[in-house]
């Protein structure tokens, strides 16, 4: 249960809908509103402070982390568990890296395509793929 309040909470961040320094609410009141108790709250928050999403300052609470790159590296984090278990799926069914990596190209153009044709601005997406190969991110 706290996992899924992490990602939640996550998702948030992510969304930009609490920002860095945001304030976060309170162990008691977050527990009374998700329904959980709240020790399932507290280990969550000490699991996002652990990782680096939030920072806890003693008397005064708990805040999104400071930091330009939070919601890139969350993102990232995301990417690399849908990876992982697409790699393990791919295991499973014989499928070769070479038609993974066949596939995720087509999807990506898609989704480029799509991206374009709402009007949305793919310079982000293209700026990603640029850093991803740079990175090391084509080394099949």
């Amino acid at each position: 249960m706290y996992q899924q309040l992490m990602d939640q909470i996550c998702q948030r961040v992510v969304a930009g809908d609490w920002p860095a320094g945001h304030e976060m609410p309170s162990i008691r009141s977050l527990a009374a509103s998700a329904r959980v108790s709240v020790i399932t709250v507290k280990r969550a928050y000490l699991e996002l402070e652990r990782q680096g999403v939030i920072v806890t300052r003693p008397s005064k609470g708990s805040f999104v982390a400071e930091g330009a790159d939070l919601g890139l590296r969350l993102r990232r984090q995301e990417l690399e568990e849908h990876l992982k278990a697409a790699a393990g799926l791919s295991l499973l069914l014989g499928v070769s890296v070479a038609d993974i990596a066949q596939r995720l190209t087509e999807l990506r153009e898609a989704s480029i395509e799509e991206k374009q044709a709402d009007g949305s601005d793919s310079a982000t997406a293209r700026s990603g793929s640029a850093e991803l190969e740079t990175s090391g991110g084509n080394n099949g």
